[in-house]
């Protein structure tokens, strides 16, 4: 038997199979094996990374025609290169926050998270491994998508008040926070699946979060409106990717704690549920 069958198989059992210990690295792989087994996840990581450059570019193009016109409006016309490319993120978000609840909700459904917590009796490797390889293929199709709609964006706004290159301050900065910002979504995603244990349900506390309550928040009078708007996760996370944030806002060092504080009190939810309850 060689060094390395020595290292990864332990003693052979009664039946003389070996019997295989349950690592972090072969928990990871399986659940990279099981993400990109699924059509699914191809479906709406294609449409993801189609969110991000197409809106890009069409918010580019718009800003490109209309320049001048007299008859764009006052907030699209303040806006820069980078702003206008990163126009998608707001669908993309969506997107990558599905994707993160059916890795783990969709589990549920079909009955499969039985099988995956008899593999890994422990259970919580099982959610660290989802929501890490979730995040970091999230973060490579977030981040290679906002340089691909910031490079041709920039090309398109060229000549315009709009115009920037990677050279002005914030530029890179931005677009690295765009692809960690929906990264951390996916991930959000990955743990409110683990913890409503229903596609459906997790779907809309994702959408509710990001969308609807930040709208119903605008109700509210001017003192609380500007106290809570901020430390939304939406608001949080928009704030990483200005170039330069809006009076009001928080700045992107700030948004990105206040985005993982959100993160990590949606994993230990789905990690306390994960430990306490039977799938």
């Amino acid at each position: 038997m060689s060094t390395l069958t020595e290292a990864t198989e332990a003693p052979p059992t009664a039946n003389g199979r070996p019997a295989y210990r349950v690592t972090a690295r072969r928990v990871v792989a399986s659940e990279w094996a099981k993400l990109f087994s699924l059509r699914s996840s191809w479906i709406v990581l294609g449409l993801s990374l189609l969110f991000v450059v197409a809106f890009g570019l069409i918010a580019a193009f718009r800003y490109r025609s209309e320049i001048g016109s007299g008859q764009m409006n006052q907030d699209f016309a303040r806006q820069n290169a980078v702003g206008l490319s990163l126009f998608g993120a707001n669908f993309a978000q969506l997107a990558l926050g599905v994707l993160g609840v059916l890795v783990t909700a969709g589990e549920y459904s079909t009955g499969m998270i039985r099988s995956t917590l008899a593999a890994v009796p422990r259970r919580l490797p099982v959610l660290w491994s989802k929501a890490a390889v979730t995040g970091l293929v999230a973060l490579v199709v977030a981040t290679a998508g906002a340089f691909v709609a910031f490079l041709t964006g920039s090309r398109i706004v060229a000549g315009t008040p709009a115009a920037m290159g990677f050279s002005h301050a914030g530029v890179v900065r931005s677009l690295l926070g765009a692809g960690l910002y929906l990264c951390l979504v996916a991930v959000i995603g990955t743990a409110l699946g683990a913890l409503l244990r229903s596609v459906a349900g997790a779907v809309s506390a994702l959408v509710a979060a990001l969308m609807l309550i930040p709208g119903l928040i605008t109700l509210l009078p001017s003192t609380w409106r500007d106290g809570i708007s901020p430390y939304l996760p939406g608001n949080a996370g928009a704030s990483m990717f200005a170039v330069t944030p809006d009076p009001g806002t928080l700045p992107p060092g700030a948004g990105l704690l206040v985005l993982l504080a959100w993160t990590a009190l949606a994993l230990t939810g789905a990690a306390y549920r994960l430990r306490r309850t039977d799938a």
